[in-house]
């Protein structure tokens, strides 16, 4: 595993799509390329990648809805908007399916570069760069986790969520908390969903066979929430 941030491109037209895939590969990115709307939000629901590169009229479903049904799904996701659609209204349609930020066709490409390292910059909060959490050491910046001389590969939300963890050990976090605080639910007590019960259980599914600092290392406490144990 190289710990590369990964970008998904979600662009119909072939040329484009290889071009802007070259390129963030050579600034040391790792671009994965998609060219229509059923795969590229089926691949944006995975959590797996920093930012999200958009374009809005693609085959299946379009660009606005996977910004929207994406941002439903991880509020705190990257997403850029890439389009030949300029006008004002298209813009503002962007942002209000939840895009941070705009970009038109014909674009330059050191433009697109400087707003995408923006983008990626705010992906993750400076406060959780790097950290330990028992024998485990996290590093958000690779997106991995490392305890006994293993190395494991981590989402975003993977990262937020331990992060999260590490600032109240000991203490019983609820679902509601996480909703809440990590998820950015305004009111996590009226919804009702699995996502954090089964998001901690593909979190703990990637933190086994890391020794000691991994194995049972995220409790339930039955009718409350979690507890890490450390």
């Amino acid at each position: 595993m190289d710990g590369k941030q990964k970008i998904l491109v979600v662009e119909d037209e072939g040329a484009i799509r290889t071009g802007l895939c070259d390129v963030l590969a050579y600034h040391g990115w790792e671009p994965t390329g998609v060219d229509n709307g059923n795969d590229g939000l089926s691949e944006a629901l995975t959590g797996r990648y920093r930012l999200l590169i958009l374009d809005v009229m693609l085959p299946g479903v379009d660009g606005f809805t996977i910004c929207a049904r994406a941002r439903e799904a991880l509020p705190k996701q990257a997403i850029m908007m890439l389009t030949a659609k300029g006008a004002e209204s298209d813009v503002l349609d962007g942002f209000r399916a939840g895009a941070d930020d705009y970009v038109a066709k014909p674009f330059s490409v050191p433009q697109l570069i400087a707003r995408v390292q923006a983008l990626m910059r705010r992906a993750v909060p400076e406060a959780a760069r790097q950290f330990r959490l028992g024998e485990l050491d996290v590093d958000a910046d690779t997106l991995c986790v490392s305890g006994s001389g293993t190395q494991q590969e981590l989402s975003p939300r993977d990262v937020e969520v331990l992060a999260y963890f590490s600032e109240a050990l000991g203490k019983v976090i609820t679902r509601e908390d996480l909703l809440r605080d990590v998820w950015g639910y305004a009111r996590a007590e009226a919804l009702e969903t699995r996502c954090v019960d089964m998001h901690i259980a593909k979190l703990r599914r990637k933190l086994e066979g890391l020794g000691a600092g991994g194995d049972a290392l995220i409790e339930t406490v039955r009718g409350a929430g979690y507890r890490v144990r450390i």
